[in-house]
């Protein structure tokens, strides 16, 4: 069976910027273990997870809400990520790549969300009560 979300090439980013996260906050202090860096991994988990949930929803209004739930989740990792910086747990090369890799993620569901509501404005000037919006 094939899933709505892993077709989309965000997907395959987002998986890609956990993976970097995971590997950044393996280096934090142990004391870190459970508060700081877990926090980060949490939020940029919940970037994929809530897309992948808000794909299967019924309508592309449901899915339009996941995908800005997802940018939420964006936004607090560098939110975190400043805080890991300022507290000396990366460099600031790696947080900018990270950063960069944020901003991608960003711009691409932004992308999504446009779509979403375009899709949503087209039909209902068609009247019609069946949303589907082939992305």
């Amino acid at each position: 069976m094939t899933f709505r979300f892993q077709g989309f090439p965000v997907y395959t980013d987002i998986r890609k910027f956990i993976s970097d996260i995971y590997r950044f906050t393996s280096k934090f202090p142990q004391e870190e273990r459970y508060g700081l860096a877990s926090q980060i991994r949490n939020a940029a988990i919940s970037i994929s997870l809530n897309l992948a949930e808000g794909s299967d929803r019924g309508s592309d209004r449901e899915f339009n809400r996941f995908v800005r739930i997802s940018i939420g989740s964006v936004n607090e990792v560098v939110a975190a990520l400043d805080i890991a910086y300022d507290n000396k747990y990366i460099q600031i090369s790696e947080r900018d790549n990270l950063i960069k890799q944020a901003e991608s993620i960003v711009k691409q569901l932004g992308g999504f969300s446009r779509e979403l509501k375009k899709c949503k404005s087209q039909v209902k000037s068609r009247q019609s009560s069946v949303v589907s919006c082939k992305l």
